[in-house]
């Protein structure tokens, strides 16, 4: 992700993922989607080739999640034990993924002092809470079933996966990986 400021606009933005280049007649644009740090909006952006950019002052901590109270989740600095307080709304998908009992870094960026990005590990090991049992017989490819996880969250994970049962799962798509390794099944 780079991270940029335009000139003469007050929009700073994070680059989120190139969708393509294209010249003809006015030169080379460049189409990016981009991420409002401050707002939270995303758009597509066409830019030319000679467009001048300002670097951003981000600062960058790593944190871990002390607990939560109804929809606030409270982080703490490892070095200097100073709390931050974020909402459900500020993390968006990833409060899905966070559990207090977790002893994980996650690391928040802050822009002018505000916090305006969480980056979590790429796996994190989640319990099952609730999942229908498998159908023996329904395994030709690859089949899944809705489960809910002990954050709340809903995801499909494959039919041999059981209640009580830790998976890892890819915090950049919210997919299944692999059962966790650490051998904690519960099987009910």
């Amino acid at each position: 992700e780079i991270s940029a400021c335009l000139v003469g606009s007050e929009m700073c933005i994070r680059d989120r993922r190139m969708l393509g280049q294209k010249s003809g007649r006015g030169g080379m644009v460049t189409k990016l989607r981009v991420k409002n740090i401050v707002t939270g909006q995303t758009q597509d952006l066409g830019l030319d080739a000679g467009e001048k950019f300002d670097e951003v002052d981000l600062d960058e901590k790593t944190m871990k999640l002390s607990y939560i109270e109804g929809d606030t989740y409270v982080f703490m600095d490892q070095e200097t034990y100073e709390q931050l307080e974020m909402t459900k709304e500020d993390l968006g998908d990833n409060a899905g993924y966070l559990f207090p009992d977790d002893d994980i870094d996650i690391s928040i960026t802050f822009y002018e002092g505000k916090p305006v990005g969480v980056k979590l590990p790429v796996n994190v090991t989640r319990t099952i809470t609730y999942c229908e049992p498998g159908v023996k017989g329904n395994t030709s490819g690859k089949t899944f079933k809705p489960a809910t996880l002990d954050t709340g969250i809903e995801m499909n994970v494959p039919l041999f996966c059981y209640e009580g049962e830790r998976i890892v799962i890819d915090t950049r798509d919210g997919s299944f990986v692999e059962r966790a390794k650490d051998l904690s099944l519960i099987h009910i």
